[in-house]
């Protein structure tokens, strides 16, 4: 695959993993609206890796809490914040991976493959991510994360899995609604998103492995790294912004594309 394809792949799927503008809406827009060949299961493997790793490395201090509260979770004991947030994380990450493995199986997640789907689901969304922020208060924090707004987010990634409907956007739009500040529910969302873009690499990684020849490996390490820094700029930038800036800009560019996409979908 050319270097230049590859190079554009890294950086949509860098990019719009975090924003709330969706990673794989982009994705499958890009050999439907262009000429480019589709880049198949490999480079999204790659492009998953490379993010995996710059959230990881973002939010570092937060995963080696995590990590560190494992061993008493798994003796039964939930009495840390460490040992809290992974129970919460995990309990966040299981509607996806059912959903997940259940319109795998079904083939329904090809189905909805559509410039249609991505269309109503950018414009319908975004315009939820906007009711939410405007309305939502910001009256909680990380440290009241617990199972049930665990739950409940997690129930809303599992949407997610929709074409368009961004995995980060779905999430915040809920953290917001639940009560939790800008930066607190992006914070979250992120968290959520290691142990999600962890199960979804290991699903299509255990389907692409048999396959992959040195070319196919060479280029998903080239993708790879490119994605994890584009994530990365990306992610820093989106933090640093939610500072002083609303969710309303990311809500504006989703409204028009989804309009966009309407149109070509239906003309």
């Amino acid at each position: 695959m050319p270097i230049l394809q590859l190079l554009l792949i890294a950086v949509i799927q860098g990019i719009t993993e975090f924003l709330p503008i969706s990673s794989s809406g982009h994705l499958i827009l890009l050999p439907q609206l262009t000429r480019l060949a589709d880049q198949g299961q490999v480079i999204d493997v790659a492009v998953h890796v490379g993010t995996l790793v710059a959230v990881t490395l973002y939010f570092w201090r937060d995963v080696a809490e995590g990590f560190a509260g494992l061993p008493r979770l798994m003796r039964g004991k939930a009495d840390t914040p460490g040992a809290r947030l992974s129970l919460s994380l995990i309990v966040a990450t299981i509607p996806v991976v059912i959903v997940g493995l259940i319109l795998n199986v079904t083939g329904l997640s090809d189905a909805m493959r559509s410039i249609a789907v991505i269309g109503w689901t950018m414009l319908i969304f975004g315009i939820a991510l906007y009711w939410a922020d405007q309305t939502g208060t910001s009256v909680k924090t990380g440290a009241d994360w617990g199972l049930k707004d665990a739950l409940i987010m997690g129930l809303w990634q599992a949407v997610a899995l929709i074409p368009g409907t961004s995995r980060s956007g779905i999430t915040i739009t809920a953290g917001r609604q639940l009560g939790y500040t800008r930066s607190e529910a992006a914070r979250l969302s992120m968290l959520m998103s290691i142990p999600t873009i962890a199960a979804s690499g290991i699903l299509l990684g255990g389907e692409v492995a048999a396959h992959a020849d040195l070319a196919a490996a060479r280029d998903g390490a080239i993708t790879a790294a490119f994605a994890f820094v584009s994530a990365l700029l990306a992610l820093s930038l989106m933090m640093r912004l939610l500072r002083s800036v609303s969710f309303t800009p990311y809500v504006i560019y989703r409204v028009i594309l989804g309009v966009v996409l309407l149109i070509i979908a239906y003309r």
